[in-house]
């Protein structure tokens, strides 16, 4: 017993020491302000930001699989930010292994990032759910702490919460939402749910469905982040040309110098390079329109049941496009660093669901079933701020849409079913916002889709018809601007991006300083139509 009181005083002397340093540090910059000409505020944010010079490639990213020195990662876990940078800038001054010093400079700018996403006290949360919600009571919040129902981080010793985090609240717990001061918003998610339902329907009488979804996106600085006559670039996301996209129309933009990336770009952007104007916004317009055809998954496996007792077709040994397609569908079989990583942890896992099915179907349907059984929707912080994404959401049994898309993708991989990405916006009449999602490939009925989150979704009200449609099957209201993860833009980018893996809010970035987007500038979608159409 006299050792574990050893133990936690030795703890708390470590942790009194450690904030007399964040403390010197403080005393410190506030000297070097007294000293110095204070600057403008925009010059200050810049200071503070650390963006990575050629950073714009995402092929650096590969250095988050190396392991923090223990020092850094401590103080990371300790919420002690300040002294654990401080300790990297002494590590950078010393020769080190390029693997070592790019996992440093990415970890730097990690540490810069995160705070921000962090705003709210314990306090001041409490205060906000007693606003939000009927007879909230304190202890409430202990207990949605201890079940992992928000995202939240240790700053210099206090728990800070997430930004949205009453929002994720609301989103996945029924008894929660059934609280809620405002009533519209229970009835604004019946009704989003009552329409997927009746696009489900329909989708399954009629065996297709197609939409015309016209929308307007632009972007504008914030005024701290604007510099007239100073070069920027600033690039919005298109709609890519494949898949359940069956017509596009770019329709214009605003300035008129944007340059449309070809259909072949993977990330697919409009880039807009100019001299800033004050005041000035950046605009595309387009329309296009869904197809979805209907997909029945237990019909799906029992043919590939009896044609593999039958042996191949003649039809598919005949068809040179199929057999193109099958090897093309093998290069999403294997590992892409750093977040599509098959650990033995992941390995394990896929063992323990799949067990001895061999049947590809019924492999990802097992896969599919025990994330939107198992894993809770929750909003996390940036993805460039986690370092390993599938193994995240398989150990915290926690992620958002992209997050648990990840985690089918590098389950089905493992298992031998090619897997792979697709994002951009959710667009339905209701609402438009940004959605991840997957594909997986089946030999016989090429690409298919799997929405995690919106199956999980529906697993959580007890809608058990939407929890089965939401594999293999989308709604028709998906406008996807990426078809690979972690790719880079056609035009390229001088600094880092806000977001290195996907494409849906948009990048800006001036000559000498990256920016980010609800910080330094402001994205919208806006959706001008969006109606089921004939075909």
């Amino acid at each position: 017993m006299r050792e574990s009181e050893d133990q936690m005083e030795k703890t708390d002397m470590e942790n009194t020491d450690i904030e007399k340093k964040e403390k010197e540090i403080e005393k410190k910059e506030k000297e070097t302000e007294k000293k110095e000409p204070k600057m403008k505020e925009s010059e200050e944010r810049k200071e503070n930001r650390i963006y990575l010079e050629a950073g714009g490639s995402v092929k650096n990213l590969d250095a988050l699989t190396v392991e923090l020195p223990e020092d850094i990662a401590r103080l990371k876990a300790m919420g002690h930010l300040k002294l654990a940078n401080k300790v990297i800038e002494k590590c950078l001054e010393k020769e080190l292994p390029e693997a070592l010093r790019e996992r440093l400079l990415l970890e730097r700018e990690i540490l810069a990032r995160l705070p921000q996403q962090y705003p709210h006290s314990w306090q001041s949360a409490i205060n906000m759910m007693k606003e939000t919600f009927a007879d909230f009571e304190n202890e409430e919040l202990d207990d949605l702490l201890a079940e992992g129902a928000f995202e939240w981080i240790c700053i210099n010793g206090e728990i800070k919460l997430k930004d949205n985090f009453i929002d994720n609240l609301i989103k996945t717990r029924k008894d929660l939402s059934y609280r809620l001061l405002n009533e519209e918003t229970i009835w604004d998610r019946r009704a989003q749910l009552n329409m997927l339902d009746d696009v489900m329907h329909q989708m399954k009488e009629k065996g297709s469905l197609r939409s015309k979804i016209h929308i307007k996106s632009m972007a504008s600085l914030r005024p701290l982040a604007r510099r007239e006559g100073t070069k920027i670039q600033v690039q919005l996301p298109l709609p890519l040309e494949y898949a359940q996209v069956k017509k596009f129309t770019y329709l214009g933009c605003s300035p008129e110098c944007g340059k449309v990336a070809p259909t072949s770009a993977v990330q697919r952007t409009i880039c807009f390079e100019t001299e800033y104007q004050s005041g000035q916004t950046f605009e595309v317009e387009y329309e296009l329109e869904n197809e979805m055809k209907y997909w029945d998954w237990k019909e799906a496996s029992e043919k590939l049941d009896l044609s593999r007792k039958d042996g191949e077709s003649k039809e598919l040994n005949e068809s040179n496009e199929l057999n193109k397609e099958r090897e093309e569908a093998k290069k999403y079989l294997g590992e892409q660093f750093p977040h599509i990583r098959f650990t033995p942890y992941l390995r394990a896992l896929a063992k323990e669901i799949v067990g001895d099915e061999t049947n590809p179907v019924r492999k990802a349907k097992k896969i599919y079933d025990y994330i939107t059984t198992h894993v809770m929707y929750s909003y996390v912080r940036s993805y460039f701020t986690i370092e390993q994404h599938a193994t995240f959401t398989a150990t915290n049994l926690k992620g958002d849409c992209g997050l648990q898309a990840l985690l089918f993708i590098t389950l089905c991989r493992i298992v031998g079913v090619p897997a792979r990405w697709q994002s951009g916006l959710y667009a339905c009449p209701k609402n438009i916002g940004c959605h991840d999602w997957a594909q997986f490939y089946i030999e016989s009925y090429g690409w298919l889709y799997a929405d995690a989150s919106f199956g999980g979704a529906a697993w959580r009200a007890g809608d058990l018809e939407r929890w089965e449609f939401y594999f293999g099957n989308l709604d028709p209201y998906r406008i996807p601007t990426t078809c690979e993860y972690q790719s880079d833009f056609y035009f390229p980018k001088k600094y880092l991006r806000q977001d290195p893996y996907d494409n849906q809010m948009g990048e800006a970035e001036y000559e000498d300083q990256g920016l980010l987007e609800g910080t330094d500038f402001d994205t919208k979608h806006e959706k001008i139509e969006i109606v089921l159409i004939d075909k």
